[in-house]
Order: C-alpha cells, then sequence, then structure tokens
C-alpha cells in the first residue's frame, strides 16, 4: 500500500483493478474510504490525485482537462498491466473522466460505476465563464454539499474560472462520444443534489450504448454521496457489480 500525499494505490488481487477519480476542485479525501472497502474486499486500486488538485485554487486555474485525464489514463494503464479486469469509478467530475477512459479504451474498461457524474450544467451563468475567466480568477464555490453533518470533501474555498472553462470543454468530449461507451454501467445518482443538475445523469443514460446499465436513486444523500449517508450502498452495490460483471464474463 503506497501513500503519497493524498494519493493512493494499493496492489492486492491481480484479478479486480479499480481506478478511482475525485471530483472538480475536491482530493482523494472524497473517495478514499470508498477505496479502503476495495482494499478490503482484496482488489488493487488506485486513486489519483489530479493535477491541480489538492494545492491551492490559484494553482488549478493553471491546469486544463487533458492534464486531469492524463492522470487518470496513468493510473488506469497500472492497473491493466496488473489485473485481468479493470473498472473505473467517477464522482462527479470523475465520472466524466471515467467515462472518457470508457470512450477511448473500449473493452479494456470492464465496467463504469459512476455517481452523480457530471457532464454538462444547465445553469445560464455557466454561458458567461469562457469570457469571464479572461478577466476574473475565481468565484464563490459549490462544495462541501453533503448532507451528513460535520464531514468536509476539503475542497477549495473558491471555484478557479480558467478551470471551469476547461471542464466545460470536457463536458462538450465526453457527450459527443457517449455511444461509444457500451460496457456495464452502475449510476447512482442523489434525488437531492445542489452541484449536479439531474440533466446530467438523464444525458448519461440517453447516449451510451450500454446494454447493461443499473440506475440507483440515493434518498438521503447530496452531491458528495461517498462521504454521506448513503456511502455504504455505494460501496455494497459497487462490490457487487464487480462480482457480477467477472461472473458474466466467466473470470
Amino acid at each position: 500500500m503506497v501513500e503519497n500525499g493524498l494519493r493512493f494505490a494499493h496492489d492486492g488481487s491481480t484479478g479486480v483493478g479499480v481506478l478511482l477519480s475525485h471530483g472538480f476542485t475536491g482530493s482523494p479525501v472524497s473517495m478514499r474510504p470508498w477505496a479502503e472497502r476495495l482494499v478490503a474486499e482484496g482488489h488493487s486500486v488506485r486513486l489519483p490525485l489530479l493535477p491541480g488538485h489538492g494545492t491551492t485554487w490559484q494553482e488549478m486555474n493553471g491546469t486544463t482537462w487533458p492534464q486531469w485525464y492524463a492522470e487518470v489514463e496513468s493510473a488506469f494503464t497500472e492497473l491493466t498491466e496488473r489485473c485481468t479486469a479493470v473498472f473505473a469509478f467517477g464522482l462527479s467530475m470523475g465520472g466524466a473522466l471515467c467515462l472518457r477512459l470508457a470512450e477511448e479504451h473500449g473493452d479494456r474498461v470492464a465496467g463504469l460505476v459512476l455517481v452523480n457524474p457530471s457532464v454538462l450544467t444547465v445553469r445560464r451563468a455557466a454561458r458567461l465563464v469562457p469570457l469571464l475567466s479572461r478577466v476574473v480568477a475565481s468565484v464563490a464555490p459549490i462544495s462541501n454539499d453533503i448532507a451528513k453533518p460535520g464531514v468536509s470533501e476539503h475542497a477549495y474555498p473558491r471555484t478557479p474560472l480558467r478551470a471551469l472553462a476547461s471542464l466545460a470543454k470536457l463536458w462538450e468530449t465526453v457527450r459527443r462520444d457517449l455511444p461509444r461507451v457500451d460496457q456495464p454501467v452502475l449510476l447512482l445518482r442523489s434525488a437531492v443534489d445542489h452541484v449536479v443538475e439531474p440533466q446530467n445523469a438523464a444525458a448519461v443514460l440517453a447516449g451510451i450504448s450500454s446494454r447493461d446499465v443499473t440506475e440507483v436513486v440515493l434518498h438521503n444523500s447530496y452531491h458528495v454521496a461517498t462521504l454521506d449517508h448513503d456511502a455504504p450502498v455505494i460501496f455494497d452495490q459497487s462490490v457487487e457489480f464487480v462480482r457480477r460483471v467477472r461472473a458474466e464474463r466467466g473470470e
């Protein structure tokens, strides 16, 4: 087991590897309990820290989505070199990055577990971000959207606008290629989410080509559901999903 700052890696079974990706302005803190549950199941795990995250929002403003994706892809490649079946689990923007992996790597991705994935926004103010980001560095954040008292995801206190403009480009790229996603998908979404609108899950489910799709509604959690009341539901469902997909693959 290796920890480097907020990064987390564990070499367990060579049968199953799981890549986990955190969300925009967040950190592996939001995914660490999930990673530990997967380790307890005997799986190999990679939980990278995306470039520009876990430091300052000012530093994040100097990064773009291809850099975030490259970090996820690198961790995924490590797992594919070790494990027979590699799954990608993502929260929010992490879900978009995992979808991108599935679009680009096909059946090398055994399956996807997406928690409140983000692929768009219907907020009118978002249309101004490309222009506004040229003159304004940051705005107030939408973070720590957690129903459970006393829990923090340790996200940035500001939203870096140049990075947000790059996130919009990631969304556009992912949405364009959603039909290329045909792997088994487990999508868990919060009934009440103050960050990602319900149109996101709808767009993902309507756009992918997967035949094996399960949607689960989380009634007791907000956006960062991996740290919220429904976290055990997410962890249990994901473990069962991996077990079922492997069995159907004959592994």
